[in-house]
């Protein structure tokens, strides 16, 4: 990999069709689309690796719609890419990326 650490801001709209009955009045991202998120800032960081699974991941608070996320992504032994998603100060997910060349 060409650098070791990588950052990026998002958000997720509060019309994106994942959020209909999840939760109906007080709704929040689901984790699936935030891993998605993570794994298309990894891509467009790393083009000639692809992400081959995740070993780990952990949702420590909401993310809600127009929230602005920061994802940083970091590089570690083995192949492994540790990713940690921040809303201000606070930490809504982390975790573990296996990612092999293309």
């Amino acid at each position: 990999m060409v650098t070791k650490t990588h950052s990026h801001r998002y958000r997720v709209s509060d019309n994106h069709p994942s959020l209909d009955g999840h939760f109906p009045g007080d709704p929040i991202v689901p984790g699936v689309v935030l891993l998605n998120h993570v794994q298309s800032i990894f891509q467009n960081w790393q083009p000639n690796y692809r992400v081959v699974g995740l070993q780990q991941a952990k949702f420590l608070a909401p993310l809600r719609p127009n929230q602005e996320c920061l994802v940083t992504l970091t590089e570690k032994p083995a192949n492994k890419v540790k990713f940690e998603c921040t809303v201000g100060h606070e930490t809504v997910a982390t975790g573990l990326i296996q990612v092999e060349k293309r």
